[in-house]
């Protein structure tokens, strides 16, 4: 890594610290308390505030559209989320670290077995408002529509929708929770988690983000820090 990591540190941090965004409503990326953050991402953002010699602020929040206004407001430098063409226009991503389904629960007795049964006329979907399925969804679906809420399958589970929509680990653990549920086991998006920054930072600052993530996955970093939250190792994204 050749960048001029002084240069890059200033800016990358402009106010001193690192300031990152995490989002806790992500179980696969974050665990802890907004006081005790643990997990990939915030292992990830040591990582990086160690590389450059800054001072880490981790600010968490409770869903990527709350970590994604944290950053664009200025209150943070970097974040973790999800790469969307929704976002794209103001958040310089790296490629992703981690690779996530996104999956349907929807009742036992349902008719609906594959993700294409699922756009339908008359079809109503839970989402949590804002996430990368949601962004996802609003684009592509054609007949179904969206219920919004907190959390996919709450919305789901509290107005008898007829499919709820999340990420599959919390997803499983959801139907598996719960009697008379199942999981339409062929996922409808893989989410690309990766690092972000604001595309007014530096052509350096971010190829510096990039080839560290790379350098991150190449090593095994993200795969046992995955493996440190009690997650999946698999779910480390493959080298660029």
């Amino acid at each position: 890594m050749s960048a001029d990591l002084t240069a890059v540190a200033r800016d990358l941090a402009p106010t001193g610290p690192l300031r990152a965004s995490i989002n806790l409503g992500n179980p696969v990326l974050a665990q802890g308390t907004p006081q005790a953050p643990t997990g990939v991402t915030v292992d990830i953002a040591r990582a990086v505030a160690e590389r450059l010699g800054l001072r880490l602020e981790l600010l968490c929040f409770d869903a990527a559209r709350r970590s994604y206004d944290a950053m664009a407001t200025g209150a943070a430098d970097i974040c973790f989320l999800a790469i969307d063409p929704a976002r794209e226009d103001e958040v310089a991503f790296t490629e992703p670290y981690v690779l996530i389904d996104g999956v349907y629960v929807v009742p036992e007795d349902s008719p609906l077995s594959t993700v294409a049964d699922v756009d339908a006329g008359g079809v109503r979907i839970g989402v949590k408002t804002g996430s990368a399925y949601d962004l996802h969804l609003t684009r592509t679906l054609e007949h179904a529509s969206l219920v919004r809420g907190d959390e996919g399958v709450d919305v789901f589970a509290a107005e008898g929708l007829e499919v709820g929509a999340g990420i599959r680990e919390p997803v499983t653990a959801f139907a598996r929770s719960r009697a008379g549920l199942r999981v339409i086991d062929e996922p409808f998006m893989q989410i690309r988690q990766a690092v972000g920054t604001t595309r007014t930072r530096s052509p350096e600052t971010v190829d510096f983000l990039r080839e560290l993530v790379e350098e991150l996955k190449a090593t095994g970093f993200v795969a046992d820090a995955l493996g440190r939250s009690g997650q999946r190792r698999e779910a480390a994204a493959p080298s660029a």
